[in-house]
């Protein structure tokens, strides 16, 4: 039993009753705009969407060398699995040294009209090899460290200072869980399909009286539990009147009809709703190539690889408009795994677990092309002597994209322990001096050294 407008009436809260009448807009949320309580720029309306590609993806078969001296340590370390150079499933070329795997094509466009850039080299400069460690590290901002109580996304969130005070769905985690990055934070949403997010308890004939009920029980209180479920039933309310079965893509985009598909599907329609969204995470899993990863451009990974450039071209096509409905203008979309595949391939015609990787941003104020420094795959130049170096601390390209585009400086307390921040130019923007203060007494109360002086144990929340 869908909600009808008339439940929507009697159930929202007065503030967002109000807008019922009409198209919910970014205005009602505090977001920029002249006629609005808040100067205009008050706010920063960008959306920031993390697609984490769990498994640990090959980055040198995604973008992998074509010319070069490194072009022979590829071939000799890959006989089998490198990807040509000419013929039937050669590799696009992105300048004279390095090409794309054909079945990310969807992605070439982007290279072209410079939307998509790509970090040589990037990761953490933690060895470890453990799926488990790895994604934790990263998502929670803290290397080296498991024992923080929050995701790097929840401090972000937290510690921002040009957000509106009140906004319907600030953090959105698509999927059955909040993801580890969210870690922490009372205000991320979970949702899997919206025609499913609707307020459902009890015979259908008493929703309404029941939901009116609910509001008047959480009304006046101030605590987290109060706040957070005012919050979610305005979420309810809002996405129950506003979406539907017959959601159609803009410009023709066509979303591959997959589970990651329609998690990007959800991820538009979510951010043309108008409620505020500020971060999304997006997971994308089964990049443990251990065996039959596919020789030269086909098999297991050119499948799963064209599901991930065919959902992210999609996402950006949908959103690309004009004027004031030019979604993908305030867009950026970083795409990135735990870590890479060793350089040589193994006896299964797989890899094993790696180190460095490449790091994939796109949207409406990316420059578009190769950015960070290359190490080279001669046998000196290999982590270890077995996998490519990381070059480009994942951190650093978060904090461009913090400070550009989301209008943070607060990298002390987003990732604790990080400095000697400097911007790559992956993303357009204004740089603001990083503030490594906070991360400790100032932030987390239980904050303790562990000895390491760039490194402290997060908690508190």
């Amino acid at each position: 039993m869908k909600s009808t407008r008339r439940g929507f009436m009697m159930g929202c809260s007065a503030a967002i009753a109000s807008l019922a009448g009409s198209r919910i807009h970014t205005v009602a949320f505090g977001d920029t705009g002249p006629e609005g309580p808040y100067p205009k720029g008050a706010f920063n309306d960008e959306t920031l969407v993390v697609v984490f590609l769990r498994g640990g993806m090959d980055g040198l078969n995604v973008v992998a060398p074509i010319d070069g001296v490194d072009r022979g340590h590829y071939e000799a370390a890959r006989p089998d699995l490198q990807l040509p150079v000419s013929g039937t499933g050669a590799a696009l070329p992105l300048d004279a040294q390095f090409g794309l795997h054909p079945a990310a094509a969807p992605l070439h466009d982007l290279w072209q009209n410079n939307s998509l850039a790509i970090v040589h080299a990037a990761g953490m400069n933690e060895s470890t090899r453990s799926h488990f460690d790895a994604m934790e590290y990263i998502e929670l901002g803290t290397p080296g460290v498991k024992s923080t109580t929050t995701g790097w996304l929840t401090r972000h969130l937290d510690s921002a200072n040009n957000l509106p005070p009140e906004i319907v769905m600030p953090s959105l985690a698509v999927g059955d869980l909040q993801q580890t990055s969210q870690l922490g934070n009372l205000e991320t949403i979970n949702l899997v399909d919206p025609d499913q997010f609707h307020f459902q308890n009890g015979p259908w004939r008493w929703r309404d009286a029941q939901r009116t009920a609910l509001r008047r029980m959480l009304q006046g209180g101030n605590s987290p539990l109060h706040q957070t479920a005012r919050q979610a039933l305005d979420a309810v309310d809002i996405v129950e009147l506003y979406t539907g079965d017959n959601y159609m893509p803009a410009n023709g985009a066509v979303y591959p009809e997959t589970s990651f598909g329609e998690d990007l599907q959800v991820v538009a329609q979510m951010i043309k709703l108008d409620l505020g969204l500020r971060v999304v995470t997006v997971d994308l899993g089964g990049w443990d190539t251990h065996e039959s990863q596919g020789n030269g451009s086909g098999g297991y990974f050119a499948g799963l690889l064209g599901e991930l450039a065919q959902g992210l071209a999609a996402l950006y096509l949908d959103l690309d408009g004009s004027g004031s409905a030019n979604y993908a203008q305030r867009l950026t979309v970083v795409a990135q795994s735990e870590f890479g595949r060793r350089f040589t391939q193994n006896a299964d015609d797989g890899t094993d677990h790696g180190h460095g990787n490449v790091m994939m941003v796109l949207g409406g104020n990316v420059n578009g092309g190769f950015h960070g420094a290359w190490p080279g795959l001669a046998p000196g130049q290999l982590f270890e002597g077995v996998d490519l170096a990381v070059t480009t601390d994942y951190r650093q390209v978060l904090s461009e994209i913090l400070i550009r585009r989301l209008g943070n400086n607060q990298l002390g307390t987003v990732f604790p322990g990080y400095g000697g921040y400097s911007p790559l130019g992956v993303v357009q923007g204004n740089d603001i001096p990083p503030d490594y203060s906070g991360g400790r007494e100032e932030i987390f109360s239980d904050g303790f050294e562990t000895g390491d002086p760039g490194r402290w144990i997060v908690g508190g929340g």
